[in-house]
């Protein structure tokens, strides 16, 4: 009889399991402000595939600067709350959308998309997902994306890097800063100025850069003039504001400065005023005949509007994969996180704790972490308070 019980107890779950619809776990910015403006929900069904899509179950997902800025209402490309942040995650492909033929179900795949990469399930294009090269881990893989082809678009398509060249790369142990350098040691002999603090310059040098310079302690301009009195040949600007302009200083002739973010703006975790009257005031501006007559070039560039160029992405991407397979390129993963801790890891890269890439982990947390980190949690509730 106990037999039977249990075969109907069975039964009963599995019908249960039928008649409940599908959920899967996301992250939700829910308005602008601080770190607890991200929130975790249940979502429920699944994703709606369209002509072309494809559905990923997600394994890791990346943390970038833009996703900071997205939280205090300074990033543009990201539609206005409640919705998913996240450009990058690697995952498994779970279900085809009609017309998908380069794919198939149980690929491996990195994703690039504008956003709302942050769930357990994303319904994407096919052409926004790549094969993962063998042997690579998902958190690596959702490391690459944002920051490694940013990096690679910069120094190759815009900075046209070459051998003998120099490059100041500023924010050298954050990860573009990371993918920056390993970039440059694919080509002879470039020399590689790298800010960070003091406390990272040991992983930094062993990573790629030539000279580091603690932004914190020294000027940074002075700095890179003792050892190259004529300056460098490219500058990666990602602070903007009065660092553009000491970029553009610091240029060659035929040097170019390539502006990508304003990491000046954020000074805590919620939006300064005080932050953004300054950076709007000290914007570099230039006028097309000084621009001449210095011979040098501005660029800018923001992979966020690239998204609909999906084959300079692809081109950029290859090559990518093609570097990591020769072992030229390794994301260094500096920390994961699961989606509980979300708050944890934007903290930790807002505070430019981190070096290299903060990862978010969809799986839930499993009881005996959570038990160990119960202290450490109980002093984030008291620090949001403080926040607030």
């Amino acid at each position: 009889a106990s037999l039977h019980q249990h075969v109907e107890r069975r039964e009963e779950k599995t019908l249960q399991q039928q008649q409940d619809p599908p959920t899967y776990r996301c992250l939700v910015l829910t308005g602008h402000g601080g770190y607890d403006k991200v929130k975790l929900q249940v979502k429920k069904g699944l994703p709606a595939l369209a002509k072309g899509d494809v559905l990923v179950r997600v394994k890791a997902c990346g943390l970038n600067f833009a996703d900071l800025m997205a939280r205090q209402g300074l990033y543009d490309r990201l539609p206005p709350p409640p919705v998913t942040p996240g450009m990058e995650c690697s995952g498994v492909l779970e279900a085809l959308g009609e017309g998908v033929q380069e794919r198939r179900v149980g690929d491996k795949v990195l994703v690039l998309h504008r956003c709302g990469l942050w769930q357990e399930l994303v319904a994407v294009p096919a052409n926004h997902t790549f094969l993962m090269p063998e042997g690579m881990s998902f958190e690596e893989a959702a490391a690459i994306p944002v920051n490694y082809i940013s990096a690679y678009m910069m120094l190759f398509d815009f900075g046209n890097l070459r051998p003998h060249q120099s490059v100041l790369v500023h924010m050298a142990a954050g990860g573009v800063g990371i993918a920056a350098a390993q970039l440059c040691k694919t080509v002879e002999d470039v020399t590689v100025f790298g800010t960070a603090s003091a406390s990272k310059h040991e992983v930094i040098s062993q990573g790629g850069v030539t000279h580091a310079i603690d932004y914190r302690s020294r000027d940074y301009v002075e700095e890179v003039r003792k050892l190259s009195p004529k300056g460098v040949d490219i500058v990666l600007d990602p602070l903007g504001g009065s660092d553009t302009q000491k970029a553009f200083n610091l240029l060659k002739p035929m040097g170019r400065v390539i502006t990508y973010g304003a990491a000046n703006l954020l000074t805590g975790p919620k939006k300064n005023l005080l932050a953004m009257a300054k950076m709007w005031y000290n914007q570099f501006s230039i006028s097309a005949l000084s621009l001449m007559q210095s011979t040098k070039g501005v660029c800018g560039f923001h992979l966020g509007y690239l998204d609909v160029e999906s084959e300079l992405v692809s081109s950029a991407m290859s090559k990518l994969l093609e570097l990591y397979g020769q072992g030229k390129i390794e994301p260094r993963v500096d920390s994961t996180y699961h989606f509980e801790q979300v708050g944890d890891a934007m903290r930790r890269m807002q505070e430019r704790r981190n070096i290299g890439k903060v990862i978010l982990l969809p799986e839930p947390k499993k009881e005996e972490e959570a038990k160990k980190e119960e202290p450490k949690s109980e002093k984030t509730e008291e620090t949001k308070k403080e926040e607030n």
